[in-house]
């Protein structure tokens, strides 16, 4: 028989382990957690919409899809002093990155791309980590993000290379990894996760875990985002998964990532506090603050400064 290849050994791992006792998966993703990171310390980040609403890709799941019509409302893109006033808002509130996301398959116009690079400029200022979205990139567009102070790019994969093809199709599976590939060779650190609760089978949750791992370098944070159902888009009528399932993914991407921060991403509105902490305990050790995340709900900022004061973390 052939030799089995890295990814098939860690696509067999990956389903083994989600097949664990769930106390035992636990245990397991804790060690490996609490053997790489603080245990006691979360990292706050805060997610500002800079551009909203309008864009040409048909992702299922996305509420600013214009191929959908759904309850946002599209607005141009801020100006600087838009972007560091909420900034400072988001300093104030204990972030310690800020998160700008804009609705594009990729950098707009040769006016806008500049606004986001001076925007980046001013948010470096403000002396916290400054991280953006902003679609596909060419590898000259990557170069003067990393000139401009630019730290973090986030590009996720959303799910599995077979199942992409159910939630888009106005761009390809490799396509985003062509990005990713330009924003490593300029130097800039990704962040890159993906969505469970799309449909998608078990496997294909693993696989999406898998080509993350795989990545080279593994990505700096991986956010994992459970599906928010919006109206008007194809995915809006899905059901909830159950949270636990969401604190399994957790725990696999912690093992099979030991070092990246795990973020705890889209869907925290709709987890119980339990749920959360068994997800910290997991290996997530990230979090969004603010009431909205892009255009969707999330924890208040009161709840969440209760939270990790319950928790006794930083």
């Amino acid at each position: 028989m052939p030799k089995k290849t890295t990814r098939e050994n860690l696509l067999a791992r990956s389903l083994e382990l989600y097949h664990l006792p769930f106390m035992e998966l636990l245990y397991k993703a804790h060690q490996v957690h609490r053997s790489n990171h603080d245990p006691g310390r979360i990292q706050l980040c805060s997610l500002i919409s800079i551009k909203t609403g309008g864009c040409s890709e048909d992702c299922s799941y996305c509420s600013q899809s214009a191929h959908y019509k759904t309850d946002v409302k599209r607005s141009a893109l801020m100006s600087v002093d838009e972007v560091r006033a909420h900034v400072r808002d988001a300093k104030k509130n204990g972030a310690q990155r800020v998160c700008l996301g804009a609705a594009w398959k990729g950098p707009g116009s040769s006016a806008d791309f500049e606004r986001v690079l001076d925007i980046i400029k001013s948010v470096k200022a403000e002396g916290v980590e400054v991280c953006v979205t902003l679609g596909m990139l060419s590898a000259e567009q990557a170069r003067r993000l990393k000139s401009a102070g630019l730290d973090i790019y986030n590009h996720n994969l959303d799910t599995s290379r077979e199942y992409y093809s159910n939630v888009v199709n106005t761009h390809s599976y490799d396509d985003r990894l062509n990005t990713l590939r330009n924003i490593a060779d300029a130097g800039i650190r990704a962040c890159c996760g993906g969505i469970i609760g799309m449909g998608e089978s078990l496997e294909d949750r693993c696989k999406m875990l898998v080509e993350l791992a795989s990545l080279d370098p593994q990505p700096e944070s991986v956010p994992i985002n459970m599906l928010v159902p919006v109206d008007g888009t194809p995915f809006g009528n899905l059901e909830q998964i159950v949270s636990l399932e969401l604190v399994r993914t957790i725990a696999i991407a912690r093992i099979l990532m030991p070092k990246p921060r795990i973020r705890l991403s889209a869907g925290r509105d709709m987890l119980a506090k339990e749920a959360q902490i068994l997800a910290f305990f997991a290996g997530a050790n990230s979090i969004f603050l603010g009431e909205k995340l892009l255009t969707q709900a999330n924890q208040s900022i009161e709840n969440d400064k209760y939270l990790l004061s319950e928790l006794g973390v930083v």
